[in-house]
C-alpha cells in the first residue's frame, strides 16, 4: 500500500476507535445510573460516618462523579476495541515472533492492571481507613466531601493497576536486551528503596498502610520480573530491529512503511 493509503487507514482505524469510545460512554452512564455505582463506592467509609452519607458541596458534584465514573466504565469497555484497532493497524508490519511478544505483554498487562485495581479496591482500602479514621480521635468528626472520598478511591485504584504493571515493564526491557537477569538481582536492594519512594509519591495521602500495602506486591512483582527475565534470556536473542519494535513500534512500523514507499515509487 503506498504511503497516503495508510494515513487514510489510520484514519479509519481512529475513527472505529472514537465511534466505541463514543458508544461504551452511554453504557458507562447506563451502568452508572442503573447500578447505582456512586452509592456502590460509598460503602466502604459508610461504617466510619456515624449513620451520615458523604458531603457534596456543590450542585454540579453528582453530575461531575456520574461523568467521571461513566469515563472510567467506558474506557474499560471500549478498550478491547481500541486495542484491536491498533492491533490491526501495525500487525501486517510484525514478524510472528514479535507479534507473540506484543500479545503476550498486552494480555499480561491487561490482566494485572485489574488484579492491582481490585486489590487496592478490596484489600488496602478496607486496611487504610481503619487507621485513617482512629487518628481523628475525639476532637475531630468526619465529614468527607464526595470529590475528596472519590478522589481517593480513584486515585487508590489507578495507581495500584499502573503499579501492578511492573512485569510488563520488564518483560519488554528484558526482551529488548536493555537488562539483564543478573542487573535485576545485583541492584535488588538498590530496588526495595526506590520501590518505597516510588509507593510513598505514588499513593494518595498521608496514610503509610497504602504505601506499604503497595510496596510488598511490588517487591513480589518485582521477583516475579527477575524469573520472567531470566525465560526471556533463555531464548535466542531478538535482533536489534525487533528490539527497537518492542520499544517504540510506531517508529519502526512508519520507517518500514516509508522505506517500501519509497522503492516502490
Amino acid at each position: 500500500m503506498p504511503f497516503l493509503d495508510h494515513l487514510e487507514e489510520l484514519r479509519w482505524r481512529i475513527i472505529y476507535s472514537l465511534a466505541a469510545l463514543i458508544l461504551a460512554l452511554a453504557g458507562g452512564f447506563f451502568v452508572v445510573l442503573r447500578f447505582k455505582v456512586i452509592a456502590l463506592l460509598e460503602q466502604p467509609v459508610l461504617p466510619y460516618l456515624d449513620g451520615h452519607h458523604v458531603v457534596a458541596t456543590h450542585p454540579t458534584d453528582g453530575l461531575q462523579l456520574t461523568m467521571s465514573a461513566a469515563m472510567w466504565i467506558a474506557l474499560v469497555l471500549a478498550l478491547p476495541v481500541i486495542l484491536y484497532q491498533a492491533w490491526m493497524f501495525l500487525a501486517p508490519a510484525l514478524y510472528r515472533r514479535e507479534k507473540r511478544l506484543l500479545v503476550g505483554a498486552l494480555s499480561a498487562g491487561l490482566v494485572l492492571f485489574a488484579c492491582g485495581a481490585a486489590f487496592a479496591f478490596l484489600v488496602v482500602l478496607p486496611m487504610s481507613l481503619p487507621f485513617l479514621f482512629h487518628l481523628f480521635g475525639d476532637a475531630l468528626e468526619p465529614m468527607i466531601t464526595a470529590e475528596s472520598w472519590f478522589g481517593y478511591v480513584f486515585g487508590l485504584v489507578i495507581t495500584f493497576g499502573i503499579a501492578f504493571e511492573l512485569p510488563v515493564v520488564v518483560l519488554v526491557l528484558a526482551a529488548a536486551r536493555l537488562v539483564t537477569p543478573a542487573f535485576l538481582r545485583r541492584y535488588r536492594r538498590h530496588a526495595v528503596v526506590a520501590i518505597l519512594v516510588v509507593g510513598a509519591l505514588l499513593t494518595p495521602g498521608g496514610d503509610v498502610t497504602p504505601t506499604i500495602a503497595l510496596a510488598l506486591p511490588l517487591y513480589l512483582l518485582y521477583e516475579l520480573s527477575v524469573v520472567v527475565a531470566q525465560l526471556i534470556w533463555r531464548y535466542k536473542p531478538i535482533d536489534s530491529e525487533s528490539a527497537a519494535l518492542l520499544v517504540a513500534p510506531w517508529l519502526v512500523y512508519r520507517a518500514r512503511r516509508v522505506s517500501r514507499y519509497a522503492a516502490l515509487t
